[in-house]
């Protein structure tokens, strides 16, 4: 039973301002008696992801960023991207809160049975606002821990485990056999080189360093394309001619480079067809974006045939998709291997006020393979 008896604490907020400025700030709020089915969680650490970003910093242009103030005071300004304008619109004047997710102590529970069995417990979180101190948040968006967990451990059970198995998931109920990921060395890239390691699944990743190809290969990946060799075509196509991997989850999202896969995709299935006919491959081609590490327009030439689909793949709908029984089961396997298949790694550990300094500001806006920040609220 926690001791905790704050009634208010610090929650960030990422405002869009009528003069063409983003601003980061922190903002003291009560702390919200829980109903029947609601727990109050202390959060003690929650990651920033790029999942984040897009609220958090993408508007600005961190060049010019500013910070002023300190501790609860402290505020971060920086003015908007060129270009960007049209698209924060909606935003301004707007405080909006960020964190997708994170894990802390339950400190107070509702009266069901639901709630009160949480009570005291270290729980994994996702809500959407979770850089904050306290939140106020139903038991169904709450994931019970093994004993010894700690919260930093479980600060990623969300986003990146449940994204990387859904990508499984969906590659299984669509009748494919293979996967190829883009920006593969990341957290959520050697998550799932873990995964379809463990479950024997072949994965073509791609990259984009020398550096990031070596990592990834020290880590047991067999198919590794690298978008700046000369031989970047050749090598995926000869990778999916291997594996079958005919469907494709890219994280750039602008550029070139899902164009250049379903490409690549088609001279794989074409391979072995003596006289194509003029609307290509009857293999079916499919890539999915989900992210947006690239802001730039998504260019498409159309060399790929007929028999091909791009979509967009968020979390939240695949899980609405897959119902509630098979997500459980998913969450399950995150619990249980969360130190092992879905480990995750950070190089920093900031407080709320950190996370608004300007030089932290740059750093974690460069989304850099290999450096991953945690917030720590209660530092």
């Amino acid at each position: 039973m926690s001791n905790d008896t704050n009634t208010s604490g610090l929650q960030l907020r990422s405002l869009v301002t009528d003069d063409g400025h983003l601003q980061l700030f922190l903002k003291s709020a009560p702390i919200t008696e829980p109903g029947p089915d609601e727990v109050v969680v202390r959060i003690e650490a929650t990651p920033i992801n790029p999942s984040d970003q897009a609220t958090l910093i993408m508007p600005a242009d961190v060049s010019t960023g500013v910070t002023t103030g300190s501790g609860e005071d402290t505020r971060y300004t920086a003015k908007l991207r060129k270009g960007i304008e049209s698209r924060v619109q909606a935003r301004i004047g707007k405080p909006l809160a960020v964190g997708n997710e994170g894990a802390g102590t339950v400190i107070k529970a509702g009266s069901s049975d639901a709630a009160q069995a949480l009570l005291g417990k270290i729980v994994a979180v996702l809500d959407g606002a979770l850089y904050c101190q306290y939140r106020t948040v139903n038991v169904m968006q709450c994931m019970p821990m093994n004993q010894g967990t700690t919260a930093r451990d479980a600060a990623s059970c969300f986003v990146n485990p449940l994204t990387a198995l859904g990508f499984v998931e969906t590659m299984r109920m669509e009748g494919y056999k293979a996967i190829i990921h883009t920006a593969a060395a990341s957290n959520l890239g050697q998550m799932l080189n873990r995964i379809c390691l463990k479950d024997g699944i072949d994965l073509v990743n791609i990259v984009r360093k020398k550096e990031q190809a070596e990592l990834l290969k020290s880590l047991g990946a067999k198919y590794v394309c690298n978008t700046s060799d000369d031989t970047f075509m050749a090598d995926l196509t000869a990778a999916i001619e291997e594996t079958g991997a005919y469907i494709a989850f890219d994280a750039t999202g602008g550029g070139d480079l899902g164009s250049r896969i379903l490409s690549c995709m088609e001279k794989a299935a074409l391979k072995d067809v003596a006289r194509p006919g003029p609307y290509g491959s009857t293999t079916f081609k499919q890539l999915y974006i989900y992210g947006g590490l690239d802001i730039s327009p998504t260019y498409i030439s159309r060399n790929f045939g007929f028999s091909w689909g791009i979509n967009g793949w968020l979390l939240t709908p695949f899980t609405q998709k897959i119902g509630l029984e098979k997500t459980m089961v998913l969450r399950q396997r995150v619990a249980d291997e969360l130190h092992t298949t879905f480990k995750s790694h950070y190089s920093d550990e900031i407080s709320l006020s950190e996370a608004l300094d300007k030089d932290t500001v740059t750093a974690y806006s460069q989304q850099a393979t290999g450096r991953k920040f945690l917030i720590n609220p209660s530092k």
